[in-house]
């Protein structure tokens, strides 16, 4: 299995960035291993589809788990249509919320937790 966080910075000491389609990095977690890489969302400086293209980075690292503060619409239906599972509310450091994970004390969604545009700056 393989976790994707939204995240301020490039490590597991970084906090969780609020936003999907515009955090700065995703961290990609093996949560078995803790094997994990840093990967730059170039898709957070585009002027729009932001939430599309960064679903489409997860997909191709064949992630599983999505776990960020929010998710917007179409991000939301590009990650199901992908069958990856999208977790929201998260904050804190990065390694927390992997535990908090692992404990199942993330929320799975069903319907985008914000509406569209939400992480326009």
């Amino acid at each position: 299995m393989k976790i994707a966080i939204s995240s301020k910075g490039n490590t597991l000491d970084s906090e969780v960035d609020p936003r999907f389609g515009r955090c700065a990095y995703f961290i990609i977690v093996d949560p078995d291993t803790m094997e994990w890489e840093a990967l730059s969302n170039e898709a957070a400086q585009t002027g729009g589809g932001a939430g599309i293209s960064a679903a489409q980075l997860i997909a191709d690292q064949k992630a599983t788990v999505v776990i960020t503060g929010n998710c917007g619409p179409n991000a939301f239906q590009s990650l199901r249509a992908a069958k990856v599972r999208v977790f929201t509310g998260a904050s804190g450091r990065i390694k927390d919320v992997i535990d908090h994970f692992q404990k199942g004390q993330l929320t799975e969604i069903t319907e985008p937790s914000v509406g569209p545009h939400f992480g326009m700056l």
